[in-house]
């Protein structure tokens, strides 16, 4: 799934550009300037392009997982009997989408962005150009944790490289103007970045633990399950496996989503 969204596909190449400029400014200026004869180069080196590799797979599982997306059913829907008892209990909170004209189970709704209804929408987000739904909620949670960790790795690298003293360094003025600029953007990169995406974290574990999409707090429904634990709620997003593998973008979430739809003939 990709959504052909100008303003998603600019902000999806901004977040690359950012995290590639700031993985060149750390080994290219830091790392090969600052600490080439020191094993704490290939270390940091080794470490933050890690941190890189599960930074961008994370995004690109958020960008193109399937976030929960209403299938479209087969044939047209009579929806003049939705309130009869013929639709049984178990579909009592099931509402109706006019613009997919369908119906639609509990907590699901509709994005005018990807023109469709998703199951527990939190919200579309440009930074993966996807909405953020059941299905890859746990991807986008990796992928701002990765982001929070690069930021605050890198100005404490920089921070590093200023503090102490290198006294086999290139003392060229060019190359030293050069790294001093380049650190100096990638500080307020991650200063940023940083402070953009702990921000959003906070409001989505806030919304996991409250049982309260961003939708539903502007709507003022209510915690969906108010008695339900705060690790069984998180659990339900990031998997049922042991939580030291739930920051691993290669995991999958290990629950079954599909909730069969209400399918009336006309």
């Amino acid at each position: 799934m990709f959504v052909k969204d100008p303003c998603g596909i600019i902000c999806v190449l901004v977040t690359y550009a950012a995290v590639l400029y700031a993985d060149y400014v750390i080994v290219r200026w830091v790392v090969l300037q600052t600490m080439f004869n020191s094993l704490w180069g290939p270390f940091n080196a080794v470490a933050f392009n890690t941190i890189v590799f599960f930074l961008i797979m994370a995004h690109l599982r958020a960008v193109f997982s399937d976030p929960g997306v209403v299938p479209l059913p087969q044939n047209r829907v009579d929806f003049s009997d939705i309130h009869s008892a013929e639709t049984g209990c178990e579909h009592v909170d099931w509402t109706v989408c006019t613009r997919c004209e369908m119906y639609r189970p509990p907590r699901a709704h509709h994005c005018r962005i990807c023109k469709r209804c998703i199951r527990r929408m939190d919200h579309h987000c440009p930074w993966i150009n996807n909405c953020v739904g059941e299905r890859n909620q746990k991807y986008f949670i990796q992928f701002l944790v990765y982001v929070g960790v690069l930021c605050a790795y890198a100005i404490v690298l920089v921070v590093i490289s200023w503090i102490k003293e290198c006294s086999e360094c290139d003392p060229t003025v060019l190359l030293k103007q050069s790294r001093i600029m380049h650190c100096i953007i990638l500080l307020l990169e991650s200063a940023l970045f940083g402070m953009f995406v702990t921000a959003i974290l906070i409001d989505q574990l806030q919304a996991i633990f409250g049982d309260e999409t961003a939708v539903e707090q502007v709507q003022h429904k209510g915690p969906y399950r108010a008695h339900k634990s705060k690790f069984a709620l998180l659990s339900e997003v990031c998997g049922r496996q042991h939580p030291l593998l739930w920051l691993l973008p290669c995991t999958s979430v290990s629950r079954k989503f599909d909730a069969p739809l209400i399918d009336y003939h006309v």
